[in-house]
């Protein structure tokens, strides 16, 4: 069966069928703030060839309402900002680079790009008048790197340079993915300490983004926009089918809504004592 996938709890319920278990690979689902969320953790290299994923976990929030419920949006932003704090350990001194990957012109693609415009940026503002904020707000840079074909610079170079001169302590990275299944278009949330490569989810592998690349905690946060025509084939597929990638027409407010679910979640993750409303009037 063919499927291309960046969701961990994909290819692990893929890859498992009717077993009861995967070498390598841990399972737990819980419900958090009405939620739920599924942890899939690879443990060894067993596990990273069985579901093709690098070593870490891989937590997946469902959100079926997020397009229209603000009950459910804030329910994920909270999910996101703890489980940021716990796979990061961040501290309120903790300077946190964010990155908002992906295509600023291709919808599906800027997911990325619209969170980082709802993220409290607060460096220069912590470096520059120190007395503005209280302790509790830590310092946050947010980028917006481009793709290489309007910048002429792999993401992972852009992202490295930055480091190199600012030597953050954690970085974020936003992004959209792909899933197999196209009931997960904008519902499911993933975020994972293993890091990402860039364009993995429609076969555009790049450098990957990670601590074992960059040296740095790396904390990725993504949600399928796209499904793969030919993962939707199945057996049906043939050599000629043409590459096609598939996303529905209101993509437009699925972006909007994660992107703001998700800034949300790092805000509160990043900032003690603040709430959605506080980070809402910050950026705004």
């Amino acid at each position: 069966m063919y499927y291309r996938t960046d969701l961990a709890v994909e290819a692990h319920t893929i890859t498992r069928g009717e077993a009861k278990e995967i070498e390598g690979v841990v399972s737990e689902t819980e419900e958090l703030y009405g939620l739920p969320v599924t942890t899939v953790e690879i443990i060894n290299e067993a596990g990273e060839k069985a579901l093709g994923k690098s070593i870490g976990k891989y937590i997946t929030i469902e959100a079926s309402d997020i397009k229209y419920s603000q009950e459910t949006y804030e329910s994920a932003s909270k999910i996101l900002s703890s489980k940021i704090r716990e796979l990061a350990g961040n501290k309120n001194d903790t300077l946190t680079l964010v990155a908002g990957l992906g295509n600023d012109d291709i919808t599906p693609d800027k997911l990325g790009n619209m969170t980082i415009d709802r993220i409290m940026v607060t460096n220069h503002m912590k470096k520059h008048a120190p007395d503005v904020f209280t302790e509790e707000i830590s310092p946050v840079c947010a980028i917006a790197p481009g793709v290489l074909g309007t910048t002429g610079m792999e993401t992972f170079d852009v992202i490295k340079g930055i480091c190199d001169r600012l030597s953050p302590d954690l970085i974020i990275v936003v992004d959209a993915l792909a899933a197999a299944d196209f009931k997960r278009i904008g519902v499911t949330l993933q975020i994972t300490d293993a890091g990402i490569q860039p364009g993995a989810g429609v076969g555009n592998n790049r450098h990957s983004i990670s601590k074992k690349e960059l040296g740095i905690p790396v904390v990725a946060i993504g949600v399928p926009t796209v499904v793969d025509a030919m993962s939707l084939l199945g057996n049906d597929r043939n050599k000629d089918t043409e590459p096609l990638i598939v996303t529905p027409r209101d993509i437009d407010l699925i972006i909007e809504r994660c992107a703001k679910a998700i800034s949300g979640g790092i805000n509160l993750a990043l900032h003690d004592g603040i709430t959605l409303r506080d980070a809402e009037e910050y950026v705004s």
